[in-house]
């Protein structure tokens, strides 16, 4: 049973040009759809750990990757490892997917894809060589093997699969090019949306450039999420993007991004330390109302006594944390916002301990 689905474009956001890609398909030429609601959805397996090459060069280097009690082995091909842009197509695959279940209709692990929707849907050129790029990417991904603990939908995948298990093409019999993708996603990606293991990327997420740029927004997305905002250790993040940089490198690209805050959904904050700070856009449009609708000064003095209660946090960090928080739970001015603060340092130390 196959499940052809075709899906619209989503409506982008104006961004800095230098820093995405422009919107190549602005009229939304997609109409044709069944899912007419399709919004653009990504695995949190995928997003947690580095399945995908960050190079666009080919990649025959076998990877293993710890974290914790979690590993994974990724064994590429001669035409080397699946990178993150091939990553486009399972993203568009899990998109429909979503949006069919959504509709109520049943869904299958074999799919039927128009390429010029997937092409149009991740804002890709649609010229002769970019059809060809895309049979290239669907040969990354059936090529490049995976041996993981990693669960998806509750299971353990104890033997070597591929990213898709198989996937053919049906060209033009007079030009060659290709008109469909039929492909069979893996069980360790399908039973992933059977069990809605996914979540929600931002339309402008086709737009982003660099493959590091896409990885660090993928983890963005799973760990801050709707917080206000999120921190990791340079390493930590060098670690979970897959990036074989070296780490003065890696400083340079996360760098750049702060600088440019062209990610969508977070702001990026290098900080002493190695320290990098993810904020949601959206808590940080709601504090700056916040802030003018209820002013709030603290002074060196408590900014020493939070310190005290709350030994080895940011208190800049934690002063976001509780201005959030107030926003958040639409919490009235307080009376002595100093004492109100360093009462919230050390009841967030006393839950949360000293920072990791």
């Amino acid at each position: 049973m196959t499940e052809r689905v075709r899906t619209k474009v989503p409506e982008q956001a104006d961004k800095p040009k230098d820093a995405l890609l422009p919107v190549r398909h602005p009229q939304g030429e997609l109409f044709l759809c069944d899912v007419a609601d399709a919004v653009l959805k990504d695995d949190m397996a995928s997003m947690e750990h580095p399945f995908f090459s960050l190079t666009t060069r080919p990649d025959t280097r076998i990877r293993r990757y710890e974290n914790g009690d979690h590993w994974l082995e990724v064994v590429p091909s001669v035409k080397g490892m699946a990178t993150v842009h091939d990553k486009d197509i399972l993203i568009y695959a899990a998109s429909q997917l979503m949006a069919a279940r959504k509709e109520g209709r049943p869904i299958s692990q074999e799919l039927l894809l128009t390429a010029h929707d997937v092409l149009v849907f991740t804002n890709r050129h649609t010229g002769g060589r970019d059809y060809e790029l895309l049979g290239d990417a669907l040969a990354r991904l059936q090529g490049t093997q995976v041996q993981t603990n990693v669960k998806t939908g509750g299971s353990e995948e104890r033997h070597i699969f591929g990213l898709v298990d198989s996937a053919s093409v049906a060209r033009h019999p007079k030009t060659g090019r290709i008109m469909e993708v039929r492909i069979k996603l893996s069980d360790w990606f399908f039973r992933a949306v059977q069990s809605q293991e996914v979540l929600t990327l931002h339309p402008d997420y086709f737009r982003l450039r660099k493959p590091i740029d896409k990885r660090i927004y993928e983890i963005a997305r799973k760990h801050c999420g709707a917080q206000s905002s999120w921190k990791i250790s340079l390493e930590l993040l060098k670690s979970k993007s897959g990036s074989t940089d070296t780490l003065r490198k890696f400083r340079m690209n996360v760098r750049q991004i702060a600088e440019k805050q062209h990610l969508p959904d977070y702001e990026v904050e290098l900080r002493e330390g190695d320290m990098v700070v993810f904020t949601s856009r959206k808590v940080l449009a709601k504090l700056e109302q916040s802030r003018d609708e209820m002013p709030l000064h603290l002074d060196p003095e408590i900014m020493h006594d939070a310190r005290q209660v709350a030994p080895g946090w940011d208190v800049y960090l934690l002063e976001e944390k509780w201005r959030a928080w107030m926003v958040e739970g639409d919490c009235e001015r307080p009376r002595d916002p100093g004492r109100a603060f360093v009462g919230f340092c050390k009841r967030y130390f006393e839950r949360n301990g000293g920072p990791r």
